[in-house]
């Protein structure tokens, strides 16, 4: 009896075995499955031919992008971790999804080591940087895909004219371009005071530290939308300048970069950001600020 019950045990034990290997296998792809990430681009609509492109990038399968922060409209939020859409970031977007890319990865670099090219770890930097000759001697800058001017931000009612501005203290961030065209071509009497970063110059701004601050015209726009009347933009400054995106020498990238930007002019990618983000945030048209000429 002892051995008939024993090769039944067996015979059951071969019944199941399969069984319980199926059923292993199911569970562990499923494991394997949601192990994997789905692609996150926040809230942009990415288009455009997956994987068209090729990058090599610091993090695989990511690209690594540099914002000034604050900049309502071109990154919409106060911190990396908050980010999830924007004009410049939805570029980022776009351009990650089109080199075959899952996702957008937000790092905080110093300015002044980007555009000196001494900042690494990141792919390019989207941080509404003019091209300069200057720049173009330490770092590299992909085809233009903005061009923009200088605004003058102020507390709302502070009168502003191409004289009276030159007898105001001013304030401007440290490694932008507004400072030597104040200096030479405005002639303000008092050195502008510099900031490291732009929070810090706006905060200077709403304690009366300065009269006035200088920066691209859409970010000052911005500003003045979000200050619920504190602020406003009073003139700007005509200087033809034109936003890159900014990689360093040794970067593999730069060519195709301006391949992405070429094709995003060309589909209106760049057209249906600045329709969906600039607009609403700036409140205004830039090119219908008014000018002062120095």
């Amino acid at each position: 009896m002892k051995l008939i019950a024993r090769q039944d045990k067996i015979r059951a034990t071969r019944k199941t075995a399969p069984a319980r290997v199926l059923l292993t296998a199911l569970m562990l792809g499923g494991l394997c499955t949601t192990a994997v990430a789905a692609p996150d681009f926040g809230k942009c609509e990415v288009t455009g031919t997956r994987g068209s492109v090729k990058l090599e990038t610091v993090t695989p399968g990511a690209l690594s992008v540099r914002p000034v922060l604050p900049a309502p409209g071109w990154w919409n939020g106060d911190s990396p971790e908050t980010i999830k859409d924007g004009f410049e970031y939805c570029m980022a977007a776009n351009m990650a999804y089109r080199a075959g890319l899952d996702r957008v990865i937000v790092v905080n670099r110093s300015f002044a080591q980007v555009i000196g090219g001494q900042a690494k770890g990141f792919d390019i930097a989207l941080s509404e940087i003019t091209i300069t000759d200057d720049r173009k001697k330490v770092v590299n800058f992909t085809d233009p895909y903005f061009n923009s001017d200088q605004g003058i931000l102020v507390k709302t009612g502070t009168m502003v004219d191409k004289d009276s501005i030159k007898k105001l203290r001013l304030g401007v961030k440290q490694g932008t371009t507004i400072l030597p065209y104040l200096t030479d071509k405005v002639k303000v009497a008092e050195h502008p005071k510099v900031y490291t970063d732009a929070a810090a110059m706006y905060a200077a701004l709403n304690a009366g530290q300065v009269d006035a601050v200088l920066y691209d015209t859409p970010n000052v726009l911005s500003i003045a939308k979000k200050s619920e009347g504190r602020f406003e933009v009073v003139g700007r400054y005509d200087t033809s300048e034109q936003w890159g995106g900014l990689v360093n020498k040794d970067s593999p990238n730069l060519a195709a970069f301006n391949k992405l930007i070429a094709e995003m002019k060309k589909d209106g990618t760049f057209d249906r950001l600045a329709t969906q983000y600039l607009v609403p945030s700036l409140g205004a048209d830039p090119a219908k600020v008014p000018v002062l000429t120095p």
